[in-house]
């Protein structure tokens, strides 16, 4: 396949660690309430795992993780950490399907879709909401974010994280540009900087991405019978749908 992460996957790890900082008191918070509830913890585009980790300690009761990661480059980093971490070994099963392709469990405890739901269109989200909707256990939830920006406008080359580790030092920066009247396409760059600031490597990845609001991704997600409501910090965007009934 073609791995969109190919020759960025070095980096995301390390470069999102501050983003799972904002994230992981809405998505533990979200799952807290669903420690009576049995079924499989679907994590959609699992990428490194950082999102596998919150999920196995938000649910320390041995309920079993479904991690799905259609990229090589980040499986592996994400089978890593399970392997290496006795909490996930044990419950943490790592998928190569996509999002639309992985043949989802009949008990579906909740559906995580973190940094991943901007790679489906209109129409693959649909196909997954109808597909999800029915294995929801009662109560069971369906979790993701929305990072701006949320209409398709230029976004200028800004830097999104930098960490160092040893004598260097690792940058993600990113701009876009509409292409679509949904539709946006980020340009990517990773940067390796030695101690003196000088590049060391560089790395460009382009990918599209599909845009929505929260107003919109409500009533998507009403339209398969599920009340969305923002949960975290609100700088994390993130939200949790639930059953109208439940």
């Amino acid at each position: 396949m073609d791995d969109p992460y190919a020759q960025s996957a070095e980096y995301i790890d390390l470069l999102i660690a501050d983003a799972w900082g904002l994230f992981a008191p809405g998505l533990s918070e979200a799952l807290h309430e669903l420690r009576g509830e049995t079924g499989v913890t679907v994590d959609l585009g699992a990428g490194t795992g950082r999102g596998v980790a919150v999920i196995c300690a938000s649910l320390p009761d041995g309920s079993p993780v479904l991690a799905v990661e259609p990229s090589p480059a980040l499986r592996a980093v994400l089978l890593a950490r399970a392997h290496e971490d006795e909490r996930l070994s044990s419950r943490v099963t790592v998928s190569s399907a996509d999002a639309l392709g992985v043949p989802l469990p009949d008990r579906v405890r909740a559906l995580v879709a973190m940094n991943m739901i901007g790679h489906l269109s209109p129409d693959d989200r649909h196909e997954l909401w109808a597909g999800v909707v029915p294995r929801l256990v009662r109560g069971g939830r369906v979790v993701v974010n929305l990072a701006p920006p949320t209409r398709p406008v230029e976004v200028p080359r800004t830097r999104m994280a930098s960490r160092s580790v040893g004598s260097l030092t690792y940058e993600g920066w990113a701009s876009a540009r509409a292409v679509g009247e949904r539709q946006i396409r980020w340009r990517m760059t990773y940067l390796t900087r030695s101690p003196e600031g000088s590049p060391v490597s560089e790395v460009a990845v382009d990918y599209d991405w599909w845009v929505m609001d929260e107003a919109e991704l409500r009533e998507e997600l009403a339209e398969h019978g599920l009340t969305m409501r923002q949960i975290g910090h609100p700088d994390a965007g993130l939200y949790v749908a639930t059953r109208a009934q439940d």
